[in-house]
């Protein structure tokens, strides 16, 4: 009987929970080229992302690109978090209101 009134109560849980939603892409452009990039989206659940990215150095043994850009997503706890980052021949680099700051030595 317990596990009927279990059963019972777990189905009742189950049926009264939203359905997932399926997010939409509201934005969503590109332009890829050899020497550089530019992307952007943004879905209805929140995500979002921008990125730009330029060849430096051309033709030199210290050839390396470089990016500047954001992403941003609703975390499971309801937050929205954003990063702004650079990346290039220093590596990954980035800033949030969220990240920790590393000192100035």
């Amino acid at each position: 009987m317990k596990f009927l009134i279990v059963f019972v109560a777990l189905f009742a849980v189950a049926l009264a929970a939203p359905a997932a939603q399926e997010a939409e892409i509201l934005r969503s452009n590109s332009d890829v080229g050899s020497e550089s990039f530019k992307y952007e989206f943004e879905i209805t659940d929140g995500q979002a992302a921008q990125a730009e990215g330029q060849l430096k150095n051309i033709g030199s043994e210290n050839e390396a690109i470089s990016v500047h850009g954001y992403y941003r997503f609703v975390a499971d706890d309801g937050v929205t978090y954003e990063v702004q980052y650079i990346a290039d021949e220093n590596g990954f680099q980035p800033q949030g209101a969220h990240l920790p700051v590393a000192p100035v030595a």
